[in-house]
């Protein structure tokens, strides 16, 4: 069906055509009027051509008014067999020629009321019966009989051509106001699919926000939770207080993520810090919760990607070192930058059990491939039995001419920029060996 609020234009077509109804009426009765008038002031025969013209009138009252509407098709039959034989009455009457006057509403009317190829028979069967009729009521003279046949003749050609053209018309106009609708109809639908898409869409961004830190999130508090316990068991009242801290500083974190995911917002580890400085910090964390020592190193000039690029970076970096905490076993894990001409790459390398036994790359990995997709970007994930597992994540980007030569500076001598990695005091406060 078509937008809500738009009106069908098959429908507005046809209360134009409601609307024109009035001066079909008009138009028959002035015809019906000026008829009357030529008749009775000709005075020849007057009484039977004003009963066929009042016949008539009171047939089109009666069921012509109704018949101009298509659904009133029994109407129409009675309207049009009363009419024709009332004109052709007019001329059996001995009519001077004003009968023709009607003409101009009897065959309008019959293209009106009846189909193409129903309204083209009675035209010819019509016109002919009037010939022969009003060749009835004239002398049967050479000249007659030719008038006659010229009239009659021009009459019906007239009357089928201008017929098929106003039917070709109004088909044509009936044509594009169905296309119209069907038109509506498929933007509709298209809106409809569009709202449809849009929430699924809205779903796996919430989904994927909730898993890649709430989820996470509580895992923290969780695990925190147990150390502080076991610290106090040991009488380690230092430790479970540190612990203690954690967590509240683990759920206040939560708490601010759980408004943005609502808002759509940035991420809270980079609201108000740069990339580098978030994963400085998120390899920090690890280090201190887990005590995996977790290691970051950027090649390359580090300068602003763009908010989407930087979240799903972040995003892909704390769902690796999660999966490391989880899952892997390690002693240790990398976190490896790389700025380089076109595209940025992330890699996160632990020395743990590998993939081998894992079953499926669970929702979390599922989310990061859909996140690096929506930017044209990559993921690979390798690993074997007893070494380790690698992911890597490549996106495509413009980088500025100072980032490139930097990049190309730094893969040229990676011990140079391994040594500027572990120079940067952030990452020697922050990262736990």
């Amino acid at each position: 069906m078509p937008d809500e609020g738009v009106a069908s234009s098959s429908g507005a077509l046809e209360d134009t055509f409601a609307r024109q109804a009035k001066w079909w009426h008009l138009l028959f009765g002035g015809l019906v009027l000026v008829t009357a008038g030529i008749v009775a002031v000709s005075g020849h025969r007057v009484l039977p051509q004003l009963a066929a013209i009042a016949a008539w009138g009171l047939a089109y009252a009666v069921w012509g008014r109704r018949a101009l509407n298509p659904d009133n098709r029994s109407d129409a039959l009675a309207y049009l067999v009363c009419a024709w034989l009332c004109f052709l009455g007019l001329f059996v009457a001995g009519g001077q020629g004003e009968q023709w006057i009607l003409a101009f509403a009897l065959y309008p009317h019959t293209w009106a009321m009846l189909r193409v190829r129903e309204a083209t028979a009675v035209t010819v069967v019509g016109g002919v019966a009037t010939g022969v009729a009003s060749w009835a009521g004239v002398p049967h003279t050479q000249d007659a009989f030719y008038s006659v046949v010229v009239t009659t003749v021009i009459m019906v050609v007239l009357s089928v051509v201008l017929g098929l053209f106003i039917h070709r018309i109004i088909g044509e106009a009936e044509g594009r106001a169905r296309t119209i609708d069907e038109l509506h109809e498929a933007r509709a639908q298209l809106v409809a699919a569009e709202r449809d898409r849009g929430v699924h869409e809205e779903r796996e961004r919430i989904s994927r926000e909730i898993h890649d830190t709430l989820a996470q999130g509580f895992t923290s508090v969780l695990a925190l939770a147990r150390a502080a316990d076991s610290a106090l068991g040991r009488g380690d009242v230092a430790t479970a207080r540190e612990r203690l801290d954690l967590i509240t500083s683990t759920a206040a974190e939560n708490l601010s993520e759980a408004r943005l995911i609502v808002a759509e917002l940035t991420p809270g580890h980079l609201q108000s810090r740069t990339l580098v400085e978030a994963l400085e910090r998120l390899t920090a964390a690890v280090s201190t919760e887990t005590g995996i020592r977790c290691r970051l190193r950027i090649e390359g000039s580090p300068e602003p990607l763009g908010g989407n690029a930087e979240v799903v970076l972040l995003r892909t970096a704390q769902e690796a070192l999660s999966n490391v905490r989880r899952h892997s076993s390690a002693a240790s894990a990398d976190v490896h930058l790389a700025y380089r001409e076109g595209e940025v790459v992330l890699e996160v390398l632990d020395d743990g059990i590998g993939l081998d036994g894992v079953e499926g790359l669970g929702f979390g990995l599922d989310g990061v491939r859909a996140r690096a997709g929506e930017l044209g970007g990559h993921v690979e994930l390798t690993g074997g039995s007893g070494r380790g597992t690698r992911l890597r994540l490549s996106l495509p980007v413009t980088l500025s001419p100072g980032q490139t030569e930097t990049a190309a500076a730094d893969a040229a001598d990676p011990a140079g920029a391994a040594d500027a990695a572990d120079r940067a005091p952030d990452v020697r406060a922050r990262a736990r060996s």
